[in-house]
């Protein structure tokens, strides 16, 4: 779940280049929406995020009518179990995304699986708009053949917004274009008429996924082991060293013995628990215990 909103948003340039806002953001209240998401999601916001702060969180602003940031905070801290701290969370997770990604995964998967006994399940920590779970369920289904029958992705996110996409399973042409002809054949149907352009994920494989909202931070996790692997890519740079390794103790034993956790391309997690020993290219073992 990684992106970056580009610079643009609400407000306009101003000719020497400085950007004019229509809401109050002040520095106590971006200090304040950096603890809240801390503590709500884990997700550490660095200085920099100001901008992309002041973009995300200014439509929520506005649905309520309101035109300063301090009151939209104290609304939200008043209730705690409002409504709108889902909106406030979804706002600021990230979503970048792709079929496919960091493609070097998807062989090992394969072989790992193929070698498996008994029925085969696979996590997506940060399922996002369902390209990575997707990803997955094809790789399961090439992989296994007749056994793709038993074989299960628990795809989960905080962002309940991307899980409902992921759910429809509908994308532009544009973001199938990389896969191959036979995989976009047997996996996708193509839009015609009112939906040119799009493609649906055909019903086989979404039997496949299972959605679900999931908090890493949550203190108790909806979701059951074992898992033959487990998915958690891009994600644990948006959280500090303490919060990953926590985290990585309680991917520990939801995994099978020689179970796989795939990490993301920029992301190293031996020196954070010894859960796991890297087999490589960000790819780790869960260790005997």
């Amino acid at each position: 779940m990684t992106q970056e909103l580009p610079s643009s948003g609400p407000g306009s340039w101003a000719g020497g280049g400085q950007f004019e806002r229509d809401l109050e953001l002040t520095d106590a209240d971006f200090a304040r929406i950096r603890q809240l998401i801390y503590q709500r999601a884990g997700i550490v916001l660095a200085e920099h995020k100001r901008e992309m702060v002041y973009s995300r969180l200014a439509k929520r602003l506005r649905h309520h009518g309101l035109t300063r940031f301090a009151d939209y905070l104290a609304r939200l801290e008043r209730q705690p179990d409002a409504r709108e701290w889902e909106a406030f969370t979804n706002a600021l997770t990230t979503n970048l995304t792709a079929f496919f990604r960091e493609a070097h995964h998807f062989p090992l998967l394969a072989t790992h699986v193929r070698e498996r006994r008994g029925p085969v399940r696979v996590w997506s920590s940060a399922a996002s708009t369902g390209e990575e779970p997707y990803s997955i369920a094809m790789t399961l289904a090439e992989a296994l053949g007749s056994r793709a029958g038993d074989a299960e992705v628990v795809a989960t996110d905080i962002d309940t917004e991307a899980l409902e996409k992921a759910r429809a399973g509908v994308y532009a042409m544009e973001q199938i274009h990389k896969l191959d002809e036979a995989r976009v054949k047997r996996f996708f149907q193509r839009g015609r008429g009112a939906h040119e352009g799009l493609a649906r994920v055909r019903q086989e494989l979404k039997d496949m996924v299972d959605f679900q909202p999931l908090n890493l931070l949550a203190p108790s996790w909806s979701i059951q082991g074992p898992f033959d692997a487990i998915f958690c890519r891009n994600v644990m740079i948006y959280f500090d060293k303490q919060t990953q390794a926590r985290i990585l103790e309680r991917f520990a034993p939801l995994l099978k013995p020689d179970g796989l956790l795939f990490a993301g391309h920029s992301e190293n997690f031996s020196y954070t628990t010894e859960a796991f020993r890297l087999r490589g290219q960000t790819v780790y073992v869960r260790k005997a215990r």
